[in-house]
Order: C-alpha cells, then sequence, then structure tokens
C-alpha cells in the first residue's frame, strides 16, 4: 500500500497544491545546488569520473555545469557528474531531521532531463523537484535512525527515490508508471558511510540521480517491478532498515497513509490541508563541511575575531575545549585528517581554521591547508568532549591562553539551522563565490536567472547558462 500511495500523491500533486513558502524553498533548493556543483566542478572527484567515462557518451543533449553552456553530455551522464560536483565539497542542502542531503539527487536528475527533452516551464520543474524532495524526505524519516546507523548514507539510498519520483513527475508519468519506477529506484541501492571522506561519497547522490532517471525513463516504456517495493517483506524499507522493529507502522506515518496524518505528505481538499512540507525544513550550509561541526565554526570564528580585536593571536592559545551533541563526535571525529575530502568529517580542522583565519570556505579545505603547520597545531590543541544535554545546532567553546586567561563562546543555534537560516543575500554571495572565481561578471547573470527559474517558459534556457 505505501508504495501505491506515494504514486497516487505524485500523480495527483498540482502546482496549485504548492504553497508559497514552499516554492520558495524549492527555488533556494535549486539556487543552492546550481552553486555547488558549479562549484565542485573542476574538482578532482569530478574531472577524474568525467575523464574516465567519456569514452562512454552517448548523443550531447545535457549541460555539464559548471562550464557556462558549452560542455554538453548525454542525459545519464550529466545527472551522475552534476551529482558528484555537486556533493564534493559538502557544501550543499540538509534536511537536518535526516541528514538527507535531498537536492543532490534529485535536482542532477530533472536537470539532465529539462534539457534533454525540453519544454518544461519553470512551473512544471519546481513541481518535480518538491515531489521528488518530499518523497525522499519523507521515505528517510521512516528508517531514520536505525538505517543510517546500519551504514547505509541515507542520501543517495532514498535519493535513488526521490530522483525518480522527480522525473516521473516531470514527465507526467500515470500512477501505475510511477509504482515501477519507485521500485527500479528501491532495487539500485547505493552508499555506504564506510565512503565517507573519499570521492566515493560524492559519487553517492551522484549514482542516485542517474539511477532514479533511469528508473523512470524504464517505467515510462513499460518496465515493471514489484507494486509493494517499499513496504514488502523483502522490499526496500525492511531490507536497509532492518533494525526497525516498526517500519511498516512508520512508513505509513510518514506517508500520511494512517489517521495520523500530521507528518505525513501534505494532503489538500481545496479547504484544508493536513500534513507537512519537508522541503520547509530544508537548510543551507554556510561551511563546507559536515553540518554538525557548524556550531563550533561559528564560536571559533567568533572567538577568532574577538582575539583579534584584543591583539591576540593564535600562537597564545594553550588549549581550546570544546563541548558537542553526540553526533559531532561520530560523524566528524576525524582527530588528524591527511587531505581535504577527510577533513569535512573533522570538527578538530574545522575549529582549528576558525580560530586561525577566522573563516571557513572551501579554500580551508585545501590539501595544502590541511597539512599547515599551524593548522595541525591548533588541530592538536582542540579537546572535544559529548555532552548530550546539547542540541544538534548546539556548542560550548572555551579557549585557554598560555597567561591562564579564558575566553569563551556558547552558541545555541548555528548559523544555517532551522532557528538561523541564510538569508537570499547570504545565499546569493556563496553562490557568486562559488562561481566567479572561472566564471568572473557571467556569475551575477547566472545567478539573476536562477532566482528567476519559475518564471522561465522553458527551464533549459537557464541551464544553459551555468
Amino acid at each position: 500500500m505505501a508504495t501505491q500511495h506515494l504514486a497516487e500523491w505524485v500523480s495527483c500533486l498540482q502546482y496549485s497544491d504548492l504553497p508559497e513558502e514552499a516554492l520558495n524553498a524549492a527555488v533556494r533548493s535549486y539556487y543552492n545546488w546550481a552553486g555547488c556543483a558549479i562549484g565542485g566542478s573542476r574538482h578532482p572527484a569530478t574531472t577524474i569520473a568525467y575523464n574516465s567515462l567519456s569514452p562512454f557518451f552517448g548523443k550531447a543533449t545535457s549541460t555539464l555545469l559548471g562550464h557556462g553552456g558549452t560542455v554538453m553530455i548525454d542525459a545519464q551522464h550529466a545527472a551522475l557528474l552534476n551529482g558528484i560536483a555537486s556533493h564534493v565539497h559538502d557544501y550543499d542542502d540538509t534536511h537536518l531531521d535526516t541528514i538527507i542531503h535531498p537536492a543532490g539527487p534529485v535536482a542532477s536528475a530533472l536537470t539532465a532531463v529539462a534539457e534533454w527533452k525540453g519544454g518544461f516551464s519553470g512551473q512544471q520543474f519546481l513541481l518535480a523537484l518538491v515531489a521528488g524532495i518530499e518523497a525522499e524526505c519523507k521515505l528517510g524519516l521512516a528508517v531514520w535512525p536505525e538505517h543510517y546507523d546500519l551504514g547505509w548514507h541515507i542520501t543517495s539510498t532514498t535519493g535513488s527515490i526521490g530522483a525518480a519520483v522527480g522525473v516521473s513527475k516531470l514527465l507526467n508519468m500515470s500512477s501505475s508508471q510511477i509504482v515501477h519506477a519507485i521500485g527500479i529506484a528501491a532495487t539500485q541501492l547505493t552508499g555506504l558511510r564506510e565512503m565517507f571522506g573519499s570521492h566515493t561519497k560524492a559519487f553517492h547522490p551522484g549514482r542516485a540521480a542517474q539511477n532514479g532517471f533511469m528508473a523512470a525513463i524504464l517505467a515510462s516504456n513499460g518496465y515493471t517491478s514489484s507494486e509493494k517495493s517499499l513496504e514488502a517483506n523483502r522490499g526496500w524499507a525492511k531490507v536497509v532498515s532492518n533494525a526497525k522493529s516498526n517500519v511498516e507502522q512508520s512508513l505509513a506515518t510518514w506517508l500520511g497513509i494512517n489517521s495520523e496524518m500530521s507528518s505525513g505528505l501534505v494532503q489538500t481538499d481545496g479547504k484544508s490541508v493536513a500534513g507537512r512540507w519537508e522541503i520547509l525544513r530544508n537548510s543551507f550550509k554556510p561551511y563546507p563541511c559536515g553540518i554538525v561541526c557548524h556550531p563550533v565554526i561559528d564560536g571559533c570564528i567568533q572567538l577568532s575575531h574577538m582575539m583579534e580585536s584584543e591583539g591576540l593571536s593564535a600562537s597564545e592559545i594553550a588549549v581550546v575545549r570544546i563541548l558537542v551533541h553526540p553526533l559531532v563526535l561520530e560523524l566528524t571525529g576525524k582527530t588528524a585528517p591527511h587531505d581535504g575530502l577527510e577533513a569535512k568529517f573533522s570538527v578538530f580542522h574545522a575549529g582549528a581554521v576558525g580560530l586561525l583565519y577566522g573563516k571557513c570556505t572551501p579554500i580551508e579545505y585545501d590539501d595544502g591547508v590541511v597539512q599547515n603547520a599551524e593548522v595541525v597545531s591548533i588541530r592538536n590543541m582542540i579537546q572535544a568532549k559529548v555532552e548530550k544535554s546539547l542540541a544538534a545546532d548546539e556548542a560550548h567553546i572555551e579557549i585557554e591562553l598560555k597567561n591562564s586567561e579564558h575566553l569563551e563562546k556558547h552558541i545555541e543555534h548555528a548559523v544555517g539551522s532551522l532557528h538561523k537560516p541564510m538569508t537570499d543575500e547570504q545565499l546569493t554571495k556563496k553562490f557568486i563565490d562559488q562561481c566567479r572565481p572561472t566564471w568572473g561578471s557571467h556569475a551575477e547573470q547566472a545567478s539573476k536567472a536562477l532566482w528567476a527559474i519559475g518564471e522561465a517558459s522553458d527551464v533549459a534556457d537557464v541551464i544553459k547558462l551555468l
């Protein structure tokens, strides 16, 4: 029933069902995704994948982002490579309730299809984006946290299905076809947490986009799968979360099948609304690393500025003590990262660059910075302890100087959290900063077009600018 219910919801969803705040969130999500994909387009993980797979490219129909529309490849590989680029800096969006990066798989697939097929309006595109993000996040909630604890990378295990749902909606497929698209995507499980800190982590959302793309296209042409792929005894939910005893009930709750619909897929009869939009719970990163590090980075940057104003330097630090939420050390506890990718999972590196440089941008995750002797020295001074009473977006930082003076900062809510979201102006600066090094003034043109994507008569015209 869960698979059919989701498919029918997707099929019936109309643009008029989307409240203004959900549409704004969709535009922000796509805008942020595009900037991240452009920013990651020249990373070794992206270029190695491009060079390795280029002998197998098909007809050039879809843009490889980051080249201003000058590099076109086939749609399947565009979905894969743009997905890799969008995640490689760990700068993309985060659904905080599940730690899913929802736009990566869905937007990468939709962008490739929108150019390949052509003729889709901005409204059609945003509707499909919302449908895909809602599907992957609801499924993620249904299996959280046991699924993640087992070692699955939840962004890609749910992302394949989200991408299939998004493409199915864009192509206006029937609910019966969507059922099969969900099944074909569900059987293509991708993503192990063991890969974090390597190129393969970024491969996960790219592969999920490609998987979902393929699932929808196959289903649109009559390819079949199980019609109970989500809820069956040997189906997706029970296989990926076998430690969760009530996973069928959890599916029903988060998809809004049972009477408790307050957290399910949004249902509207034109007069009343039940359920909640997960896209409204999507957040955006001010720093290119694991989001659980962000409260520590906020605090360290503020302490860095405080020290500077008092004429103090990092060389006067004796020890740094940080109190963090339990997830911080579980997810980002690498004490001695060897390169930039590993450093994205090191709260110790994050704190060190915040204190030393007063900022935390992609540059601070260059391999040379990670191996810099001064950074390593500060990193080794940081002592981290778990404090279970702290929220996930909260941290406490204390610096003890060599003269025994103490400086402290408590961060109640990190920038980028739901309580302190990035503004449109901050997202624009983030986008421009990622694009300007290679694009110059073209970055502003692309930014303006992306903010207005909902008004586009054909989104392919916008994508070609990227």
